[in-house]
């Protein structure tokens, strides 16, 4: 797998989103559909009208990359297009990847460290 670090922003296309495309066609998505940079460094989550398959599509400095996943059993719970995405943190995307829905789960409120002198 990849590594999501703390500044990479995650989009999450609401919605159907036909996973046939390839790099173009993902490409082509960010850009008209979710109004993105594609090139940006951020990841962008699609799945198919089944929701039995996501991709995520990004641009890890050197070229585009594309990582799927097939459930063999059962979907993913997704949202449907209110919206055209969702940013998610590296965390919601983890839970998702294993299968637990995102909306009947609440983060907790907890205190982080915040350097006030900027030092």
């Amino acid at each position: 797998m990849f590594t999501v670090g703390a500044a990479t922003k995650i989009y999450l296309a609401t919605g159907t989103t036909d996973l046939r495309q390839g790099y173009n066609g993902l490409y082509a998505q960010v850009k008209s559909r979710l109004g993105r940079e594609p090139l940006s460094g951020d990841l962008y989550v699609f799945c198919n009208q089944r929701r039995e398959s996501l991709k995520i599509f990004f641009w890890d400095g050197s070229g585009l990359c594309l990582f799927g996943k097939r459930l063999q059993k059962g979907t993913f719970r997704w949202p449907s297009a209110g919206e055209s995405s969702i940013i998610m943190t590296a965390t919601q995307l983890h839970l998702l990847l294993e299968g637990i829905d995102l909306e009947r789960t609440k983060p907790r409120a907890w205190w982080r460290y915040v350097n006030q002198n900027n030092t």
